[in-house]
């Protein structure tokens, strides 16, 4: 079998990974919507290159508001490698205890707000304090993990605990321990990871699901869209209009910040 073969199997196993998880993600959706259709938003959180399943959810085409992206780029910005700015540092920071209290104390949550954390190993300090704060503020936590990896890592909090201990949701991505998937005779180490497809996956059935209930419930999102497929003047519209509606929605994050509730 070739090597693109056999990557492409084991996709085919992630897709039925995913599969089997049908009934979680409908329901992950339906929480998801009680947020949106509260007026509040889900918090999405991921270090490193969980941030790209932050990205993939909001905002790109196909994707609309009601999601609150926390992107901190002193833990995902890779472009640099080495020096200042580097990837040392990030991982390092990435385990930093207390950083994710920092993090939080820019919004003013809601109990009517939930999130959604990711995280491969779910074993890194800020990801897990990060659910861990939402869920003393009574927000309800969703993690996203690669679970055989997760169950093969040792934590680094002291108390050896990990994401899916302050979860009330957990998705698996179904990619390996270690991530990579496809192993080189000779080479010790293998490549090509595969919780980014399952991730992706996993993210853009949500949404689906997310957007048929929004619908539904006539709350029809404003979807990012292709002037190819809506016309050159209703896509503007629609940006325009989404971006307004985050703006909102963000807005009521910021406005009792540092108040005594």
């Amino acid at each position: 079998m070739s090597i693109t073969k056999q990557y492409l199997e084991k996709g085919r196993d992630i897709i039925s990974t995913v599969e089997r998880q049908e009934s979680i993600i409908q329901e992950v959706a339906q929480l998801f919507a009680k947020s949106i259709l509260n007026g509040r938003m889900v918090h999405l959180f991921g270090s490193g290159h969980s941030r790209i399943m932050v990205e993939e959810m909001w905002p790109r085409y196909g994707s609309f508001p009601g999601f609150n992206p926390i992107v901190e780029l002193s833990l995902s910005f890779h472009n640099l490698v080495v020096g200042a700015n580097g990837q040392r540092q990030a991982m390092f920071l990435e385990n930093v205890s207390g950083l994710a209290a920092r993090i939080l104390r820019n919004f003013d949550t809601s109990p009517l707000d939930t999130a959604l954390i990711i995280s491969s190993s779910g074993c890194n300090v800020v990801p897990i304090e990060m659910a861990e704060e939402f869920q003393q503020r009574n927000i309800k936590v969703v993690a996203l993990v690669s679970s055989q990896h997760l169950e093969g890592s040792t934590s680094k909090r002291a108390d050896g605990k990990k994401l899916t201990d302050f979860a009330d949701y957990v998705l698996d991505t179904g990619a390996p321990l270690g991530d990579a998937m496809i192993y080189l005779d000779g080479l010790d180490s293998p490549v090509s990871p595969g919780s980014t497809l399952g991730g992706v996956l996993i993210i853009n059935s949500i949404k689906a699901e997310l957007a048929n209930i929004l619908h539904k419930s006539g709350k029809s999102p404003k979807v990012l869209s292709s002037g190819k497929i809506v016309g050159e003047e209703r896509a503007k519209e629609l940006f325009e209009s989404a971006y307004d509606e985050h703006a909102h929605l963000m807005a009521k994050l910021y406005e009792n910040v540092g108040s005594q509730k």
